[in-house]
This record gives C-alpha cells, structure tokens and sequence, in this order.
C-alpha cells in the first residue's frame, strides 16, 4: 500500500544562505559575508545528503532544487560535488528537474554554462520588477537592462528559465503594472512567479512600515484588482496560474514545486532548511540551524517533530488548495480519519468559493483570495 509521502514524490533542498546584498524586503535565512570557504561547505552539505539518505532510505528523486541566499554563487564545483552525491545515493526520474536560482548580476551570469555542465537543467531568476527605480528602491543589484541581458543569456544556455516578478509595490498604478506584466511575459519562455510585496516582521521594509516611513503601498482593494489582473492577462498569454502565484505554460510546471504542493517528502539541506521526511510509518517534520557559521560547525538538525494526522491533513489542505487542480478528498480524509463535513462542503460551494465532487476538492478564483478563511470550514473544530 502507498504511503501518502507518494502522492507528491520525493525531492531535495538545497540552501545556500549567502548574498552579495540583504534586500529590505526579505525574510529568508539569507547573510552576508565577506568571505565563504566553498570547499568545506561542499564538504558539509554532502555529509548532510549522506544523513537523510539514512532517514529516508531508497527513493526515487523527482528535483533537486537550490535555493538560497543565492546559490549562483555557489562554485559550480560545489554544486557538482552535491548532484554527484545525490545520484550515489538516491535513484533518479529520468527527467529528474534541477533548479538553480540565480540573479541578473554580471557574476552570475558568468557561471550559466559551467552550471549546465554539472547538472543544473532549469534557472529561477530573481527579476523582480522591470522598472529601474522600483529595483533600487527593493534593494536589488541589477538595474532592467541588465535583467534582459542576464534572461537572453539564460534563455541561451537552458531549455527552461523561470523568473520572478514583486508586485503591489509602492506607488504602483494598476496601468503600470499592467504594462509591466506584459512585458514580462512577450520575455518567458514557460515559467513566471508573481508575488505581490508583503511587508515581513524583522526585515528593513518590516520596521520602516511600522514607524510609518513606508508610503505609498496600495490599499486592499487596488492588491485585489491587480491579481485579478494578473489571472486575467496571463490566462491570455497561455500561462494560466497553475498555483496561486505561479504560472506557468503547458506542462512546465515547476516539479520541486509541486512536490510541496502535492505534500511529498522532501529532505531540506542547507541553514534553515525545512523538510518533510516519512520514516517507519510516521511523517516528521524537520528544521536545521539557521545560523552559517552553527551550522557548519555541526548544529545541524535542530527540530523533528512527528506530525499528528490532524497537522498533516491540515498541512495538505494549507499546501494542495492553493493548486489549480485542488486536493483528493479520499486522501484528506485519510489523513484526518474521518469524512469531510458535507454541509460545510456544499456552503462554500453554495457560495461560490469551492467545486467539489465525491473526488476532489478545488479553489475557484474568487475563493483564492479567501482562501485562509475556505480551509478551517473544511475541518472540525
């Protein structure tokens, strides 16, 4: 009998958590240094593969991905190192979907080719808006140019290029956004993220918004109209959202992506890496240190905690909603141990947030933007 894990497949993690520049908006386990010993840090992430190969056993591997930080700069031979490693320990799809998320710097785009040659078959780039001063005021390193520069180089050298792009940024109109995301996608190839600008606790937008020095954000209403803007225009360009912020064309779904989406298991490497591993029958959660120099010290694993069927319904439901496709409901309600509530179920259809049939569960556009207050009404209590 299939664990509930192969509903979604396997995949890696991979964190590298350094960058040239902290970006104010940013909440990742990202730091700056002025020096990183690639060689010993190539020696510690394999060791770390090493380990959760001995949790998790023989898998077969659906995506490698790194993240960061910035892994593009990482050394290709460290990226190398840990792919290599991968494969003597874990089989692999034949198809097996590895990501690398760079930024449109000069630096970076100096390794495409070398980064190809050891494995790295797709590029996430961090674009963020095409507009040179809403880039400087995000903090980035790059200025539009150098963007479209760094995507044909991409473009060139890999069969698949996804970028990122912020929007709802301050003083946004909803006609410039407009522009702007048409631009964007006469440029992909397959793949675009579409995040609107949140404002996270702890980081430099997070304290300046709350002494009231962040002007110019848009209100409720106007972050509304641009997301469904945004469905609308890439609908038309046949990159539909496959995911709440993520749109891509037909079948260039991003497959590590999904693998959270759909609730595998995933081993996270790297600081600050989280995973979802299953082990004799139980699923756990897992969280390594954040701190680089900690971490590399050997405080690696720092939290395991055995998830509860209620937390990992729940953890689906959170995660498998935000899909176009929706969740099983045989498998939600094998994980809660009980039906799904049907009266709720046919309220949030009544009303015109859900569709569901005695298969599956699905969001529809206008439950998206609600979609925090759908998923309690689907479990009890």
């Amino acid at each position: 009998m299939a664990e509930d894990w192969e509903y979604g497949g396997f995949g890696i993690y991979v964190h590298w958590p350094f960058c040239a520049a902290k970006c104010p908006y940013c909440d990742f386990n990202s730091h700056v240094r002025p020096s990183v010993d690639h060689a010993a840090w190539a020696d510690a992430l394999v060791e770390e593969i090493d380990k959760g190969f001995d949790v998790v056993g023989d898998r077969i591997v659906r995506s490698v991905f790194f993240g960061g930080g910035t892994p593009s700069l990482m050394e290709p031979d460290t990226v190398a190192r840990i792919l290599d490693q991968i494969a003597k320990r874990f089989r692999q799809t034949n198809q097996i979907e590895v990501t690398l998320e760079s930024n449109p710097t000069s630096v970076e785009m100096g390794k495409f080719q070398d980064f190809r040659k050891v494995g790295v078959n797709r590029i996430s780039m961090g674009v963020q808006a095409l507009n040179d001063s809403d880039l400087r005021r995000l903090g980035r390193m790059h200025s539009v140019a150098e963007a479209r520069a760094a995507f044909d180089i991409a473009r060139s050298t890999f069969d698949r290029v996804s970028f990122d792009l912020i929007y709802a940024r301050q003083d946004q109109t909803l006609a410039q956004w407009e522009a702007e995301l048409t631009s964007a996608l006469e440029m992909a190839v397959d793949h675009l993220s579409l995040y609107q600008l949140t404002i996270e606790p702890g980081t430099v937008f997070g304290t300046r918004h709350a002494r009231g020095q962040l002007r110019g954000l848009p209100s409720e209403d106007l972050g509304a109209d641009m997301f469904e803007l945004t469905q609308d225009i890439c609908e038309g360009y046949g990159m539909p959202a496959y995911e709440v912020s993520n749109h891509a064309k037909p079948d260039a779904q991003s497959q590590h992506n999904l693998v959270y989406w759909r609730y595998g298991d995933y081993l996270g490497i790297g600081p600050g890496a989280h995973g979802r591993v299953t082990t004799h029958g139980a699923r756990f959660a897992t969280e390594e240190e954040r701190m680089p120099e900690a971490w590399l010290n050997g405080s690696r694993r720092i939290v395991t905690e055995n998830l509860t069927q209620d937390v990992q319904a729940w953890e689906m439901a959170l995660m498998g909603l935000r899909l176009r496709e929706g969740i099983s409901r045989q498998r939600l309600e094998e994980l809660q141990q009980r039906p799904v509530d049907q009266g709720k179920v046919q309220h949030l259809i009544e009303i015109g947030l859900i569709e569901s049939d005695s298969e599956r569960i699905i969001v529809l556009k206008q439950g998206v933007m609600v979609l925090n207050a759908i998923i309690p009404e689907l479990f009890d209590g």
